[in-house]
């Protein structure tokens, strides 16, 4: 069986490790863990960086364990903000646990025969916790000196804001835990991304305190695009997992759009595809006779199937052919309100529709910012409605744009569409 360290590496998906016995040590079957916080109801696409990490151990033989911070939730984790994050009330981070464990458990196998993933929660161990009790027992073994020497401190503590003790501990928290998995779970390897080196030889270093033993880490470095910015992050905002915060329609088209330049990346550290096959998508992309996007369009379908399954591929496949620009589908009312869940949608009532300018419509819903763009992109042959080019910016929408008189269905330019519906109030 193939090395899980080599793997990784093959496939861009290690930072630094903290030994260089890792290799050796992960020749036998090992049981690992990676922490989420839960700071929303969802993971997004940043975080399958790690959840990645976990599914290749699974795959290649090893235990994952996935530790919601439900405690550590409520401090939060300084490393990599330059501000305190904003505390949870408890409401909150139970909903947010539940959310993020059905992410976890439609990526990584809870039923497998000989190493199954689980998901444990450290508020279930610090609850238990009296502060004198936590100080004497857990405090004690800490020293400020390397403490304050972490990157993640020193950063926070030259910034304007500072840092407040609260945030201090939080690497006390997150070595705990790992001596906690240590003690109970057999767990000897801790996974994270790059921003977590502190966090993470803190707990290494509590666990030879402790119990005079080898523990490990290895990081994961954060995925950026080739433009320096955060991959995982549209004009709307994060892209999630849960298909309630972002559909597979939505993913798909993200993925889709992915640079050139990022896309065999992606590819490496995001789906479970043989190397051979990316090589063969990097050397085709090389060629004079490359269909533009076909690297892209099958990352998509990789990263949407895992996260969405069949059906929510299936789903984001017909919606894609079923709404693109100049697309020969008859569209109808049952064709437009099946896809009406996977896509954005606005609302006005007849009479403002009806008579009224293309070009004022588009900026009332959102489609353009200003009147003198929508003109622009209409000149230049960037505006459907119903898949029908509407290039003349003096247009006038009347009855034969509404479908059943309910429905329209609205893009400017490739990436931006609307279906918009007729208010009931407003039906003749």
């Amino acid at each position: 069986m193939r090395n899980v360290i080599h793997v990784l590496q093959e496939r861009g998906l290690i930072d630094a490790l903290t030994s260089d016995h890792l290799r050796e040590v992960t020749e036998r079957p090992m049981r690992i863990y990676c922490g989420f916080d839960p700071t929303a109801d969802s993971l997004h696409l940043g975080n399958l960086v790690p959840i990645m990490g976990l599914a290749w151990f699974q795959r290649l033989g090893h235990s994952p364990i996935a530790l919601i911070g439900g405690a550590t939730g409520m401090i939060g984790d300084p490393a990599g903000k330059t501000t305190a994050r904003q505390w949870l009330d408890e409401a909150t981070l139970e909903h947010n646990l539940y959310g993020i464990r059905k992410n976890l458990e439609t990526l990584l196998n809870f039923q497998h025969p000989l190493c199954p993933a689980e998901v444990v929660n450290n508020f279930d161990w610090f609850n238990n916790f009296s502060l004198i009790r936590f100080l004497r027992e857990v405090g004690s073994l800490f020293r400020l000196g390397p403490m304050l020497g972490k990157e993640s401190v020193r950063t926070r503590l030259e910034s304007e804001e500072g840092m407040s003790f609260t945030e201090l501990t939080y690497q006390i928290l997150q070595g705990y835990d790992f001596l906690y998995l240590f003690e109970h779970l057999g767990v000897s390897i801790q996974l994270g991304g790059s921003d977590q080196w502190g966090n993470i030889t803190s707990g290494i270093d509590l666990i030879r305190k402790v119990h005079g033993q080898s523990a490990y880490g290895i990081t994961f470095p954060l995925l950026m695009r080739s433009d320096g910015q955060k991959f995982g992050k549209s004009e709307k905002g994060a892209i999630w997992l849960s298909p309630a915060k972002v559909s597979p329609y939505e993913l798909y088209q993200y993925l889709v759009r992915v640079e050139d330049a990022d896309v065999i990346k992606l590819m490496r550290m995001l789906t479970f595809m043989e190397m051979e096959d990316i090589g063969c998508y990097e050397r085709q992309m090389q060629e004079t006779n490359y269909v533009p996007r076909t690297a892209q369009k099958r990352l998509a379908t990789e990263v949407t199937e895992m996260i969405h399954g069949k059906e929510g591929l299936q789903t984001a496949i017909r919606v894609t052919e079923g709404i693109a620009p100049g697309s020969q589908i008859q569209l109808d009312t049952d064709k437009l309100e099946a896809l009406a869940a996977d896509m954005p949608s606005a609302q006005l009532p007849l009479e403002r529709l009806m008579n009224a300018k293309l070009v004022d419509i588009l900026v009332e819903i959102g489609l353009q910012k200003t009147k003198g763009e929508a003109r622009r992109l209409m000149r230049n042959g960037g505006v459907y409605v119903n898949n029908e080019k509407i290039e003349d910016e003096h247009c006038l929408i009347d009855d034969h744009f509404l479908i059943d008189r309910r429905l329209m269905l609205i893009a400017a330019g490739k990436k931006n569409k609307i279906l918009l519906r007729v208010e009931k109030k407003g039906l003749a």
